[in-house]
């Protein structure tokens, strides 16, 4: 399997047309065609429906599109930083979570830029969950991780700062007017909670109780979206402080009552070696750190 045919795979996929693909490539269109037909008969499955006149994949073909850009993100990103001069240069992955914290890794950046200003930082927001598949797949060199998360397998940092849970909500919602917001008052709330699995069981160890259980409607791993579901009237949003502004909006956040904390880790995986790039990364950050952590 060849990382060419990977792209012409994948640009076929993105234009939904053979001949807009074949333009783009530069190639012909019988050529991406008998490609495409070696790319199935390696795999043993059909990518494509045919017969349609725009482009159709198949379910097959929906899983391989998602594997493909992975193989070649991955690929590109180490032709990168292979590809040096003697001055530092290449790009770091970074994929975090929606934290306040970020203002540590954001100066980092900053830092990075002036030490070594042909290295380029690339930020996917998603939650730790989703970090943890992507490092070990090698398509992240750090993650920005909300505590409590499984370090066991990585390096960290503790990144300096804490926010507080809570709740964001309608201004004129039932709880709207509240300074703070109990078990009690949770209980027969339609509530949108969080789906990294920390953050779970961290609020459920607030709760205090398994007899408290909250009656979850949806979930969310960017508060963005869930914040569209609490302007809709769809629930109530658990979700940490900072990440979601809601002055002159009809939003209001709320803290948890007794008061629970979030912290925030970058971490990197054990195995392997970094970057030139990442190393560069992680010189600035340690750099700004108090006490140069």
């Amino acid at each position: 399997m060849e990382l060419r045919v990977l792209r012409y795979f994948l640009t076929v996929v993105d234009e939904r047309n053979i001949s807009h693909a074949a333009e783009k490539l530069h190639v012909s269109q019988p050529t991406i065609s008998r490609q495409l037909r070696d790319l199935e008969d390696e795999l043993g499955v059909t990518l494509f429906e045919r017969g349609s006149r725009a482009i159709e994949l198949t379910n097959s073909g929906d899983y391989f599109v998602n594997q493909a850009r992975q193989i070649v993100a991955l690929a590109d990103k180490t032709v990168a930083n292979v590809q040096r001069t003697q001055e530092i240069s290449g790009q770091i992955m970074i994929g975090s979570a929606e934290a306040p914290m970020m203002t540590t890794v954001a100066a980092a950046i900053g830092q990075l830029r002036k030490t070594a200003p042909r290295v380029s930082a690339h930020i996917y927001s998603t939650d730790a969950n989703d970090v943890h598949t992507r490092m070990q797949t090698g398509l992240l060199d750090f993650g920005v991780v909300m505590e409590p998360t499984d370090k066991s397998d990585y390096h960290f940092i503790n990144l300096p700062g804490t926010t507080g849970w809570g709740v964001l909500v309608r201004r004129d919602s039932p709880l709207g007017s509240q300074a703070s917001v109990t078990v009690t008052d949770l209980q027969d709330q339609p509530v949108i909670t969080p789906q990294q699995h920390g953050s779970i069981d961290l609020l459920t160890d607030w709760l205090g109780s398994s007899e408290h259980q909250l009656n979850a409607v949806a979930t969310y791993n960017l508060l963005y979206n869930a914040s569209i579901l609490v302007t809709a009237g769809v629930g109530i949003a658990l979700c940490l402080d900072g990440i979601i502004n809601t002055a002159n909006t009809e939003l209001r956040f709320i803290p948890l009552a007794p008061r629970l904390e979030g912290h925030a880790s970058l971490i990197w995986p054990k195995a392997g070696q970094l970057s030139p790039a990442a190393s560069a990364f992680l010189k600035a950050m340690q750099t700004i750190l108090p006490n140069n952590a």
